[in-house]
């Protein structure tokens, strides 16, 4: 009997079965880790929101409520608690503020109170200073902060977020000699920012919106824009 051969003579051939392919897929913890980051990612966004919302509408409450005469605050007709009830009374008082100034009588009493402030030595100038700022974002009157610009700042070869704040004071485009603007750059978060004055064509605005933007700086670069087609980016003519 030869070896490797079967019992008739005929030589046996050893079969190997294939190796079993191993079975990819997640285990059993892997789904519970998925499921959870997914709760995560769905209810984060919303919790924070609320929370926001809550705490917001409870700031203006604890301020407004007290002044509310007690025959005309609800809550004490009522077993329960009115959440934003302050808010809503903060809406009507304002709502009723504009209303009256808007009026012949309101413009007398409010020239006769900017006229007391404008007397005020250190009062006037910060009543001065806000009013004009809020002004100027509410009323429209300039494209602040309508564009998202790139610069290179701190120096040559990095780049800084930023938005367009206005067009610099004739005094400071007499430094170079050339149309300059005003750029705002906010710090990642945004607690603060550096205002920066930049020549006109050294300025690159990028296609994207004020919000966008903001969410970048917000997000420390974490949350991006999503991505348009491939444009060359477009810099500011003098």
């Amino acid at each position: 009997m030869i070896p490797g051969s079967g019992v008739d003579g005929s030589e046996q051939h050893e079969e190997t079965a294939p190796p079993r392919a191993r079975r990819e897929g997640i285990g059993f913890m892997g789904r519970l880790r998925a499921y959870f980051l997914a709760g995560i990612l769905v209810t984060a966004p919303i919790a924070i929101t609320v929370y926001l919302a809550s705490w917001f509408i409870e700031l203006i409450d604890s301020r407004i409520r007290p002044l509310i005469p007690s025959t005309y605050n609800p809550e004490n007709y009522l077993p329960f608690s009115i959440p934003g009830i302050g808010v809503v009374v903060m809406i009507l008082f304002l709502t009723l503020i504009g209303a009256f100034a808007a009026g012949y009588v309101g413009r007398l009493v409010l020239r006769a109170g900017e006229g007391l402030v404008g007397r005020t030595p250190v009062v006037r100038s910060v009543y001065s200073a806000v009013k004009q700022i809020v002004e100027t974002v509410l009323a429209n009157k300039s494209k602040a902060f309508r564009e998202v610009v790139l610069v290179e700042y701190p120096r040559k070869g990095l780049w800084s977020l930023g938005f367009i704040s206005g067009t610099a004071h004739p005094e400071i485009q007499k430094v170079s000699g050339e149309a300059m603007v005003n750029v705002f750059i906010p710090c990642a978060p945004p607690t603060a920012g550096y205002l920066v004055f930049v020549p006109r064509h050294e300025v690159t605005v990028l296609d994207m919106t004020v919000e966008e933007g903001l969410k970048m700086v917000l997000s420390a670069g974490i949350v991006t824009p999503p991505e348009k087609p491939m444009q060359e980016p477009e810099r500011i003519r003098a």
